[in-house]
């Protein structure tokens, strides 16, 4: 069983290994007071002021005391992870780390503006981890790559991929979740799912061009792209998107 574990552990691609070993180690951290989740939690004051910047980072990594919640979140983000980084993401590993670092700067600036907006400030203000919010975005990302795919929700009802943000995010309001957390990470999903894929096609300017600079952390080995029969869906040409 263990050796199943760690060699299921080892198969998994490097980022979506890194943050769910991040996120697990968090939590346990956290659940033996180790650390404690005030030294983690988004707070423009102290970043401001007092330079606390690994805030920006931490919020992302924790999701929450160990129990059934966490476990179920821990799914989604390994699922969607790894569904991304290998399929729509293989070979292209610096972008796949661009998507995300695009969504928490994205999940970031909405709490930090939502911040000073009168009325609303108090509402943004219990936004103080933004974990939950970028495992949706994967979700919303995926969903809209994979539009066609047949799903189950609890044996319940099936549908089909592109509707699968909309029964979780309707089952977060049955549940009596936040449903604002799954809307943020629909806003940020949303927001990259139309500059990478629908404005590279209509402009054929790619204005999310991965940076060299992030190309260069990874060793990404080159994978022969081919193009779906339906072009409504299709990834945008190697050569006119992807170009470096």
């Amino acid at each position: 069983m263990a050796q199943a574990v760690e060699e299921w552990y080892k198969q998994m691609p490097i980022i979506t290994r890194s943050y769910l070993t991040a996120a697990v180690v968090t939590t346990i951290g956290c659940s033996l007071d180790i650390i404690t989740p005030y030294h983690l939690y988004l707070n423009p004051m102290l970043v401001v002021k007092q330079y606390q910047f690994w805030r920006l980072i931490t919020n992302f990594l924790y999701f929450g005391k160990m129990d059934l919640d966490f476990m179920f979140h821990m799914f989604f983000l390994g699922r969607y992870c790894k569904l991304l980084e290998e399929n729509s993401f293989r070979g292209r590993t610096a972008d796949f780390f661009y998507m995300l670092l695009f969504g928490a700067t994205i999940l970031t600036a909405i709490v930090l503006i939502g911040g000073t907006i009168p009325y609303w400030s108090k509402y943004f203000a219990e936004f103080m981890f933004l974990s939950n919010s970028l495992t949706f975005m994967m979700v919303y990302v995926w969903s809209k790559q994979n539009p066609y795919i047949h799903m189950s929700f609890l044996g319940l009802f099936t549908f089909t991929a592109a509707y699968l943000p909309w029964v979780l995010l309707g089952f977060s309001i049955l549940v009596g979740a936040s449903a604002w957390v799954d809307l943020l990470g629909m806003v940020a999903g949303h927001a990259y799912y139309f500059l990478e894929d629908v404005y590279p096609r209509m402009t054929g300017r790619r204005p999310l061009k991965t940076p060299s600079f992030i190309k260069a952390l990874f060793a990404d080995e080159a994978v022969v792209v081919v193009r779906p029969a339906n072009p409504r869906f299709a990834p945008p040409p190697a050569e006119e998107v992807h170009e470096d």
